[in-house]
C-alpha cells in the first residue's frame, strides 16, 4: 500500500461508513427525484418545477382555445401559443431530469470513492 491510500483509510470516519451503508439499497424514482430537491440549487429546482406546471397550464389552456377557435387568425395564435408553452415545458423537465441524473452520478461516484478508501 502507498502511503496516500493509508492516509485516505485513515480518514474514514464512521460518518463516511454510515453513508456507505445507506448507498446498498435500492432507490426508486420518487427517492431519486427528492434527492434533486436538496443542495445549492434547491431554489432554482422549485422555481423550474412549479413553472413546468404553469406552462403545462398554459399548453392546455391554447389546446382548448384552439379547438374553440372559429377563425383561422385564431387558430394560428392558439397554435403558436401551445407550441410555445409546451417547447418550454419540455425544456423545463429536461433540466430536471438532468439534475435527477446528475446527483445520481455524483452518487454513485461518491459510493466508489468511499469503496476504493475503505478496501484493504
Amino acid at each position: 500500500m502507498s502511503e496516500i491510500d493509508d492516509r485516505i483509510r485513515g480518514a474514514l470516519d464512521e460518518d463516511d461508513r454510515a453513508f456507505l451503508a445507506s448507498l446498498e439499497g435500492d432507490r426508486g424514482l420518487f427517492k431519486q427525484m427528492g434527492d434533486s430537491f436538496h443542495g445549492p440549487l434547491k431554489p432554482w429546482i422549485w422555481l423550474v418545477f412549479l413553472l413546468t406546471f404553469v406552462f403545462t397550464g398554459i399548453g392546455i389552456y391554447a389546446i382548448w382555445g384552439f379547438l374553440n377557435a372559429y377563425e383561422t387568425r385564431e387558430l394560428f395564435r392558439w397554435a403558436a401559443l401551445g407550441w410555445a408553452a409546451w417547447t418550454v415545458q419540455i425544456a423545463l423537465k429536461n433540466w430536471l431530469w438532468d439534475r435527477v441524473h446528475m446527483v445520481n452520478v455524483l452518487r454513485e461516484i461518491k459510493r466508489l470513492q468511499v469503496q476504493v478508501a475503505a478496501r484493504d
